[in-house]
Formats: structure tokens, C-alpha cells, sequence
């Protein structure tokens, strides 16, 4: 898996379904892949099912069987893969939770003191949401990633793919600031740690970190804490710049998505926005 470039987190999930997999083959008695057949990988997948696991995490693990199999077969531990003939359970199509720009306006706009903190949590916040960043990616961000003349952020995203991706004005000017008058003093004078965005401790934020400012922020300004996370800053971001009128593509290039059908999402998303609108019609 990580020969394919797969994140962390994706590897880890994929373990942990395979792991599933081989205690459900320990019950049937297999104990040897080449014991496996397609009818195995089926009632598997049936028992999920069953159980009340939900499609995407069904998808996932399937995605999970295949890709071991197939490094099986590449290895010639196997000579045939049960799974050639299974097609994978449709994910489903969860349309993506977003805030409205005047939500999202109310938490930036909220984080207006001058202390360190939050001048640090205004510019993480500014550029997470102007940037459509995930949060492994604003986490990995370090001082040199901000390029041409701070214009722009070299973002590597999954697969350690590369892209670069335009500030923006509001965020630009709290990100400066940060850097200028708050970043100092979280990094404690250790001028060998670049990492962008720091800690109290002068330590990069994990995502817990991340997710407890973001959830802190939005609460304080009377947002269900439910409704936030740093992805749907992401969403928000995606969401936003289509109902300004941005290109579909232009969008997919600035998430780093590989498949144009992942950013197409957004698109039921405005569509929804629409059909309420038009509610207001006189005729409707």
C-alpha cells in the first residue's frame, strides 16, 4: 500500500479491514491465502452488510481485499484472485456539509485580538478555509512552502502529490502577521523548526490539535459544533468558490482531487442551494 502512494491514514484504515477479513477466514477454517475463494470474499462482504456497515466502508474494505490479492498475485504467492469477478458495493453519495459564507465569515471575523494565540488561529483558519486545505496538509506545512513572493502555498497532498495553490488577500495579511508578531514566540527561538504552524509547546499541531481549534472557534460564536471540522472549511471553501462562478476543473486543481467525479460533488451541493432559491419564485 504504500508502494501506491496511499496516506498514513488510508493505509492504517486498510490494516485494519484486512485485519477484519482474516478473523472472519480464521472462523471459516481458511488458513492459507491460496485457500480463499470468491464465494468467501462475497459472503464477507454480504455479512458486512448485514451487520449495518455502511456502504462506503464496505467499498473501502472490498478496495482493501483487492489490493491484497493483486500484491499476492503480482508475487506469485497465489495463482488466481478471487476477486477478479466481484464487483465492489457502489460508495454512497453523501453530499458534503457546509457552512453558508456568512457562518464562515462570523468565525474569521471573530478571531480579532491581538495576542499570540489568536493571531495564530485567525491566520490557520484563514488559510485552511482560503486554501481548501485537508487538515494532514496544513498540519505538514512548513515556513518554505510559502512561495513567490507569498503569493502562493506549496501544498503536497496525497501521494506526496504537489500543487500550488493562490493565498488570497485576507489570509494573506493574517498569515503575515502571524509570522511577523506570533510565530516567534511559539517557536522558541528554534530557528531549525519550520513548520508553519506551531503549537504552545513550539510543536507542529496534530489533527486532534487542529480539529480542537477549529471546534473551539465556531462554538464561541454559536455554531453546533457538530457542523464544523477542518474538512468542512475544505467543503466550504469547494462550495463557495462554485457559487461565485469557478470553474468545476479550476476547483478540482486547487483541492489536488485526481478524479473530476470527486469534485463534481459540490455541484449537487449549489444545486441544492438553487432548487431552495427558487422556492421564492411566485410561481413555485
Amino acid at each position: 500500500m504504500l508502494e501506491r502512494g496511499l496516506s498514513d491514514n488510508t493505509c492504517e484504515a486498510y490494516s485494519g479491514d484486512l485485519l477484519f477479513f482474516a478473523q472472519f477466514l480464521k472462523q471459516k477454517g481458511r488458513t492459507s491465502a491460496k485457500e480463499v475463494t470468491r464465494e468467501d470474499v462475497s459472503e464477507f462482504l454480504d455479512v458486512e452488510r448485514v451487520r449495518g456497515l455502511k456502504r462506503s466502508s464496505r467499498a473501502r474494505r472490498s478496495a482493501a481485499i483487492r489490493m491484497w490479492f493483486k500484491y499476492l498475485k503480482d508475487r506469485r504467492i497465489v495463482s488466481c484472485d478471487p476477486t477478479d469477478t466481484i464487483s465492489p458495493p457502489r460508495k454512497d453519495r453523501v453530499l458534503p456539509k457546509v457552512l453558508s459564507e456568512t457562518e464562515t465569515f462570523l468565525i474569521l471575523d471573530s478571531i480579532n485580538a491581538e495576542d499570540a494565540r489568536s493571531l495564530r488561529d485567525r491566520a490557520l483558519l484563514e488559510i485552511m478555509y482560503s486554501c481548501g486545505l485537508r487538515v494532514s496538509e496544513v498540519c505538514s506545512l512548513k515556513v518554505e512552502d510559502i512561495v513567490a513572493d507569498g503569493e502562493l502555498l506549496r501544498i503536497f497532498g496525497k501521494g506526496s502529490k504537489e500543487r500550488l495553490v493562490p493565498i488570497g488577500g485576507a489570509a494573506g495579511r493574517a498569515l503575515q502577521k502571524y509570522i511577523d508578531v506570533s510565530r516567534p514566540s511559539f517557536g522558541r527561538g528554534d530557528l531549525s523548526n519550520t513548520y508553519l504552524f506551531l503549537t504552545r509547546l513550539g510543536k507542529p499541531f496534530t489533527r486532534q490539535g487542529v480539529f480542537k481549534v477549529v471546534k473551539e472557534r465556531a462554538v464561541a460564536v454559536g455554531i453546533d459544533e457538530a457542523r464544523i471540522s477542518p474538512h468542512v472549511l475544505r467543503h466550504c471553501f469547494a462550495s463557495h468558490m462554485l457559487s461565485h462562478g469557478a470553474d468545476i476543473r479550476a476547483i478540482q486543481e486547487l483541492l489536488g482531487h485526481s478524479d473530476i467525479s470527486t469534485t463534481q460533488i459540490y455541484t449537487h451541493v449549489d444545486a441544492a442551494r438553487f432548487f431552495e432559491i427558487h422556492k421564492l419564485h411566485p410561481r413555485h
